[in-house]
């Protein structure tokens, strides 16, 4: 597979489509008459006359595209990547899609997987990639010159034009440089400790809501929406969270509404007005950029005093930024174009909404895999009781990185269900992707996350912890493949912090409760969201052992 990528072997598409139209609507039988048609003096058309004309437009258009999409998706050897043979004019794939996704999605993966096939989304050619080399080599381009990432329509309404996701080049690259301080070893230990303290108190709540005890389960309950409460609440206590409840209840309540009106935007029509759902994402919006702007001031006054530990991610990106200020003030350069409070705000936001919906998913998978999987659920309890004597004892960063076995199921469930299945990219020139293949300009070119992970593993539609392990190590012989958190230029910065979330999740969760799903016909399914969740999560839950409501009831952790 070559890297470059343009080809200037690419075919002069506009002239082939100029000659091939010609030819062909001087063939059509009914050309001679629209031709002969003429206004009569200054009168207005007829009726009849426009609605020739309208029928002869959209045929016109429909038949453009149909060409169109049949140069495109040539190859240089002369076949044609597979997918529809005439796809529906101006819609495409687009209705099948929003009723079915995972069907959509799926039928056109065994089309070539691993390979390259094409269809069309409401007129744009899009090419789906299922082969992992040629992913990570779409992953590894980001410019005006060669790829942007295509994100959702609502996308700068709901996340603004200033959203990490929008930026390439230099900026991005300083920016992501300044991010290295977020995840330092003494920084994640730090989120560590808030993770353990909201889990803990999640989990209590489960309990009370369903009114469960070590003699029963409670009742059954989807589970989906107090997965996703727990991941908000946590995402907001370690990256703001001392500022946030310093501010008053009101404002965080506030805060956590807007907060969840940005992520149901995303599930809504793209259409931004009053009242609308995306509408009330782009408010929400507006009023935690008000309420982190702030807090990054607040936050760097705190610091600059040097009298504080920091106690959240805000506070330790404050110390970079005003490391990084004094540097540029020795060499006289100008501050960084992220330093001002405002701008900060905008990249605390991202950090807050990158978290919420992947995270909730695999968290949500890590309950759902351990119902379906008792004798792993049983092999990851038995490394917490051999590492936790004391189950009730805070859980350490320290302690975290030894549990080996915990991890590979991490990891593993990941691999099975990639939160993120695909990444899109839109081609800003002809990209070439293989040497036999080039996406034409304004393709959208579509690399599968969850195909590369089904790629090389040893029976890779298994859910199998061990093959993480130390015996077999395919994390090792197929690293290329785990594109869970991406590739190249937009590799997730927080890996190691979602990993140790969902780590800690399952660590405190396997050794605090039992709980069993409820199954029924949606429970083998796979919905997109857009990420993707199990058909339902329905589950009852219980203490796991004697001593644990007790211990819960009086705060397995200090409250926060």
């Amino acid at each position: 597979m070559s890297t470059s990528s343009s080809s200037s072997s690419s075919p002069d598409i506009s002239s082939s489509l100029s000659s091939s139209l010609s030819s062909l609507w001087s063939s059509m039988p009914f050309s001679s008459s629209l031709s002969g048609l003429k206004l009569q003096g200054s009168s207005a058309p007829s009726a009849g006359t426009v609605l020739v004309w309208s029928g002869a437009a959209v045929a016109g258009y429909c038949l453009y595209e149909q060409l169109r999409f049949k140069w495109a998706k040539r190859c240089k050897d002369g076949k044609s990547l597979p997918g529809p043979d005439l796809p529906t004019p101006v819609l495409g794939g687009i209705v099948e899609m929003v009723k079915d996704p995972y069907g959509f999605w799926e039928r056109q993966r065994t089309l070539s997987f691993p390979g390259l096939s094409w269809h069309s989304i409401v007129g744009v050619f899009t090419v789906f990639v299922t082969d992992a080399a040629i992913s990570r080599h779409v992953f590894s381009h980001n410019s005006e010159d060669t790829l942007l990432m295509a994100l959702h329509p609502s996308a700068k309404n709901v996340l603004g034009p200033r959203n990490i996701a929008f930026l390439h080049g230099p900026d991005h690259k300083q920016l992501r440089k300044s991010f290295l301080a977020l995840f330092t070893r003494k920084a994640l230990a730090v989120y560590v400790a808030k993770q353990d303290q909201v889990i803990c108190e999640h989990l209590r709540a489960w309990l009370e809501h369903q009114g469960g005890s070590y003699e029963s389960g409670g009742a059954f309950t989807e589970m989906r929406p107090f997965v996703q409460r727990l991941n908000a609440m946590t995402s907001q206590e370690v990256f703001v969270g001392p500022y946030l409840r310093s501010y008053g209840t009101e404002v965080r309540q506030k805060f956590s509404t807007a907060y969840r009106a940005m992520t149901d935007a995303f599930l809504a029509l793209p259409v931004c007005l009053p009242g609308t759902a995306v509408w009330k994402g782009y408010k929400g919006r507006l009023y935690i950029i008000e309420v982190l702007t702030r807090a990054a001031k607040d936050s760097k006054e705190k610091m600059a005093t040097g009298k504080h530990e920091p106690a959240c991610l805000l506070d330790f990106w404050s110390l970079q930024v005003l490391a990084e200020l004094k540097e540029c003030k020795e060499k006289g350069q100008p501050p960084p174009f992220y330093a001002a409070d405002a701008k900060m705000a905008d990249s605390i936001m991202d950090f807050l909404f990158a978290s919420q919906d992947a995270s909730t998913a695999s968290l949500v998978w890590t309950l759902t895999l351990m119902a379906e999987h008792p004798d792993i659920l049983e092999k990851v309890r038995a490394e917490q009781r051999s590492m936790r004597p004391d189950l009730n004892a805070p859980i350490t960063g320290e302690l975290l990185n030894k549990m080996s076995y915990t991890r590979q199921v991490v990891k593993e469930i990941l691999r099975y269900r990639p939160p993120a299945p695909m990444v899109p990219q839109m081609a800003q020139k002809p990209f070439k992707l293989t040497e036999n293949y080039t996406a034409p300009k304004g393709a959208m070119i579509v690399p599968s996350c969850w195909s590369a992970s089904m790629q090389g593993y040893e029976n890779p539609h298994a859910f199998d912890p061990d093959r993480f392990g130390p015996e077999r190590q395919e994390d090792v012989k197929y690293a290329p493949n785990f594109l869970v958190f991406g590739h190249g230029p937009h590799y997730c910065v927080g890996k190691e912090y979602a990993t140790n979330h969902l780590t800690l999740f399952l660590a405190r969760t396997s050794t605090t409760l039992n709980w069993t799903r409820q199954r029924s016909k949606e429970s083998d399914k796979t919905i997109y969201l857009p990420t993707l969740y199990p058909g339902d999560s329905v589950f009852s839950m219980q203490w796991a052992y004697p001593s644990a409501s007790q211990a819960n009831a009086e705060g397995v952790c200090k409250t926060l």
